[in-house]
C-alpha cells in the first residue's frame, strides 16, 4: 500500500510543521509553563487563524470537511512539537461530533474552530484501558436524559465548553454531551502536564449524540486511538529528530557520537520503531476514512502495542543516547519521554493491547 499524502494532506502538514515551529519552539513552551495556564491561548488562536482547527470540522461549522487522516497529520506535528493545546482531546471529539451528530450538534462546533472554545471526550472509566465498557450509566429524566457515574482522567475538563461521555443505556451504549459545570470535577495529575480530571456526575442532563445503538461510542474510541497513535507517531520523530542531531554533533574521544558502531544501531533500532508506528498508524487511519471500521481497528489496535512496546523502549533508548542531558528539564526531550509515557498510559500499557488484539482474533 502507498500512504503517501495526498496534495491537500501535504500542504496541511507544511502549514502546520511551520505554526508548530514558530508558535511551539522551545521557548515558547517554557514561557507557557512558568505562567502557569491550563494551555497556550495564543498558540490555539494561531492554530484557528490558520484553518487548522477547523481543518476536520464539518462546513455548516466553517471548517473544511476534512477526516480521520487529516486530523492525524496535524496530530502527528503536535505531537513532533510537544504542542501545550488541547488538539488531541478537541479533534476527536469534534470529528465525533461531525460523523455522529445532529447537523444543530455539527454547526455548534463553529466556536471551536474560531478558537473561542474547546472539546474533549471520557475516553475510560479510573483504571480502565481505552474503550472498556463505560462506567456512566443514562437513563431518560425530564425532557431528556440524565447520566449517573464516573469516568477518569479526562483532559481539559474544566475547560472545555461539552464532554463526549459514553454511557450504557437499557438499549446499549449512547454517547451524550455533558456540560462541565453540571459534573464534579476532581484534578488528576499526569506527566505531560495538561489538566485533567476525573468526572463523576450525579443524574448531570445529556444530549444524546447519534443513536443508542453503539456506533456513535464505537466511532468516538476509533477515532481517540487513531488520535492518540498519531500524537505518539510525532512525539517519537521528535525524538528521534532530537537524538540525531545530538549524536551527530556530541563528540567523545575525538570523535563525534555517530561515528561509533554502538549508537549508530541504536540510533536504528528508534528509526525501526518509528516507521512500524507509522506504517501501522496511517494504514488504521486511512481505513478509518475509507469506512473500513473493523480493519482499521485492527490496525490501530497494532499501533497501539507499538506505542506501549517498542516505540516507549525507543523513547528510553533515546535518552540514553543524550546521558545526563536527556534529564535536564532546560533541554526539550524530557518533554517527549513525558508524553510517550502519557500516551502509552492512556491505552493501558502492553497487557491491555495485546488483550485487545487476543479479542479481535476469536
Amino acid at each position: 500500500m502507498d500512504f503517501t499524502l495526498d496534495e491537500t494532506q501535504s500542504e496541511l502538514r507544511a502549514l502546520a510543521a511551520d505554526l508548530l515551529g514558530r508558535e511551539a519552539a522551545t521557548e515558547r513552551i517554557e514561557a507557557h509553563e512558568a505562567g502557569g495556564a491550563p494551555y497556550d491561548a495564543g498558540l490555539w488562536r494561531s492554530l484557528a487563524q490558520a484553518g487548522l482547527l477547523g481543518a476536520c470540522l464539518p462546513e455548516e461549522a466553517g471548517g473544511a470537511g476534512l477526516g480521520p487522516v487529516e486530523m492525524a497529520v496535524l496530530l502527528r506535528e503536535a505531537g513532533a512539537h510537544v504542542a501545550p493545546a488541547p488538539l488531541l482531546a478537541s479533534l476527536v471529539a469534534a470529528l465525533t461530533v461531525a460523523r455522529h451528530g445532529s447537523p444543530e450538534q455539527r454547526a455548534a462546533l463553529t466556536p471551536l474552530a474560531e478558537g473561542r472554545a474547546v472539546l474533549t471526550a471520557a475516553l475510560r472509566g479510573p483504571g480502565r484501558d481505552l474503550g472498556a465498557a463505560p462506567t456512566v450509566t443514562a437513563r431518560p429524566g425530564g425532557d431528556g436524559w440524565v447520566l449517573t457515574g464516573r469516568a477518569g482522567a479526562v483532559p481539559y475538563a474544566a475547560q472545555a465548553s461539552a464532554i463526549l461521555v459514553p454511557a450504557a443505556t437499557e438499549e446499549g451504549v449512547g454517547l451524550f454531551l455533558v456540560a462541565p459545570e453540571t459534573a464534579d470535577l476532581r484534578p488528576v495529575r499526569v506527566s505531560t502536564g495538561e489538566p485533567t480530571a476525573t468526572l463523576t456526575l450525579r443524574d448531570s442532563p445529556g444530549e444524546p449524540v447519534g443513536g443508542p445503538d453503539g456506533r456513535a461510542a464505537e466511532g468516538l474510541r476509533l477515532l481517540a486511538l487513531a488520535g492518540i497513535v498519531a500524537v505518539a507517531s510525532g512525539v517519537l520523530a521528535g525524538a528521534l529528530a532530537l537524538t540525531t542531531e545530538h549524536v551527530r554533533n556530541r563528540r567523545q574521544f575525538g570523535r563525534a557520537l555517530a561515528e561509533f558502531q554502538a549508537v549508530t544501531v541504536q540510533i536504528a533500532d528508534v528509526y525501526i520503531a518509528a516507521r512500524t508506528l507509522d506504517v501501522a498508524m496511517w494504514s488504521g487511519v486511512w481505513r478509518l476514512a475509507e469506512g473500513m471500521d473493523a480493519e482499521a481497528g485492527t490496525d490501530l489496535s497494532v499501533a497501539a502495542l507499538t506505542v506501549t512496546d517498542a516505540a516507549l523502549a525507543a523513547l528510553h533508548t533515546c535518552q540514553h543516547l543524550h546521558g545526563g542531558i536527556g534529564l535536564d528539564v532546560a533541554y526539550p526531550l524530557h518533554r517527549h519521554f513525558a508524553w510517550g509515557k502519557h500516551h502509552a498510559h492512556l491505552l493501558g500499557g502492553v497487557e491491555a493491547r495485546l488483550d485487545a488484539i487476543g479479542a479481535l482474533l476469536r
